[in-house]
């Protein structure tokens, strides 16, 4: 089955390319450019209608929004151990952290990165200012959990749930209070950073920053 990953560096995307090389699949990459707009084309819309990444298109399917596509492909692959179990309460905390990631975390790093654009030039830095204490909030209950049970978001076992959250842990570099100020999420993500996969992806895209 022929795959391809449409995306761009450094955005939603990365967390998918790192599963596909985690996961061994070969894949076609397409990295749009976002500065001339490539995502907003009519051949890409034909696609993805929200014009946003990342787009993983897998023989006749194709899946967009980053969490769901993770948890697809653990699904797919289930002797990678990505994922606990359908039906044990560790599948239910994986659901739990990754619907935190999308409905929580992704949501203030948009107010933070586009907060003029989502709430009006007036309102742009208490948007900002609101999304900023939202993450920093969010980082502060993940470093209490790893803490209290890791080494990893379901405690012995790596899930998808750690790759989504490294990468938007990504998203805080240049924040004021970046995710490494807390030493059990630097730690965290130094181990899941070590992975080969993740080191291929950083080559493949041409990244880097936050090593």
């Amino acid at each position: 089955m022929a795959i391809t990953l449409y995306g761009s560096t450094s955005t939603a995307s990365l967390v998918v390319h790192w599963l596909l090389l985690e996961l061994d699949l070969p894949h076609a990459l397409v990295l749009l450019d976002f500065d001339t707009r490539q995502q907003k084309s009519a051949e890409y819309l034909a696609l993805n209608p929200a014009g946003v990444v990342p787009t993983l298109v897998m023989g006749d399917q194709v899946l967009t929004e980053a969490a769901a596509i993770a948890l697809h492909l653990a699904d797919l692959h289930p002797q990678a151990g990505l994922l606990p179990a359908p039906g044990t309460s560790l599948r239910g905390e994986a659901y739990r952290w990754m619907f935190w990631c999308a409905n929580t975390v992704q949501p203030a790093y948009r107010a933070w990165f586009y907060a003029q654009e989502m709430a009006g030039a007036d309102n742009a830095e208490a948007t900002r200012q609101h999304a900023r204490e939202r993450l920093e909030a969010a980082w502060q209950r993940l470093a209490d959990h790893l803490q209290a049970g890791g080494p990893y978001v379901l405690g012995a076992q790596l899930s998808v749930v750690d790759f989504m959250l490294v990468m938007l842990l990504r998203w805080s570099r240049s924040m004021p209070t970046p995710s490494d100020h807390w030493p059990v999420l630097k730690a965290y993500a130094d181990r899941l950073k070590a992975r080969p996969a993740f080191i291929e992806v950083y080559r493949r895209e041409g990244i880097t920053d936050w090593r």
